[in-house]
């Protein structure tokens, strides 16, 4: 049974957390606190932790970015108030898997489950983040993975390669494992616009909710539309 962590000082929370995710199968350890959350995952190394953002003393940032220190490789999910965008973009700054709001969805909750699962499958299997496929009109660059600054050149060697194909269309497929951070926004920003230039349409499909809302905000949405199937991104 996997183990999963989730830090929160609110204890009914903690008690919908532990019920919904046994359920789901795992085996829930849950912690009160940002330090005795950090001590936890410390002792138990669980692969996915879900941390609230706001809390008493060490808050959910800070949690993130001691996790992140101990286990790069940890999927850290964030919980975050409605409305708190700026908290959700700096998780994703520093590597957060995903944000998701109170009251908790549940199907969002399972959406956010999924992403960490398949990021733990892909680290463990190694499977490349980034493909390219060549259709007739257009090319399609399959993102599984990380678009961040430790991925940049693995990202930009794929699109430099999918512009050299001189097709009229770029798709951008976002795959549910699939994740951009701040650093990421920039790099496609810079991508984007040199295909603005050459006259290359980019669209994007399969791009989460959540990362829907970080694109409208820091403008990503103009540059790349996203559009509602593979089918519809080809036509």
């Amino acid at each position: 049974m996997e183990k999963i962590l989730v830090i929160d000082d609110e204890k009914p929370t903690l008690k919908m957390f532990r019920l919904t995710l046994m359920a789901y199968g795992y085996e829930v350890l849950t912690a009160e606190n940002g330090q005795e959350g950090l001590d936890a995952f410390e002792r138990e190394r669980p692969r996915i932790v879900l941390t609230d953002i706001k809390m008493p003393g060490m808050n959910g940032i800070e949690v993130l970015r001691r996790i992140k220190q101990i286990d790069p490789t940890a999927e850290v999910i964030v919980i975050t108030g409605h409305g708190d965008m700026d908290l959700a973009i700096q998780a994703l700054n520093l590597d957060a898997t995903d944000f998701i709001n109170k009251p908790i969805q549940r199907h969002l909750l399972e959406q956010a489950l999924k992403s960490a699962q398949e990021r733990c499958r892909m680290a463990v299997e190694h499977v490349r983040e980034f493909e390219i496929q060549q259709m007739e009109n257009a090319v399609v660059i399959t993102v599984r993975g990380s678009i961040t600054a430790g991925h940049e050149s693995q990202f930009q060697s794929c699109y430099c390669e999918a512009l050299s194909l001189n097709k009229r269309r770029i798709v951008l497929h976002f795959l549910e494992s699939s994740a951009v951070n701040g650093a990421g926004i920039a790099i496609l920003t810079q991508l984007l616009m040199e295909s603005q230039k050459l006259g290359i349409d980019v669209v994007g499909v399969g791009l989460s909710d959540n990362l829907k809302k970080v694109f409208e905000i820091v403008g990503l949405g103009k540059l790349v539309p996203m559009v509602g199937s593979i089918e519809e991104a080809l036509s």
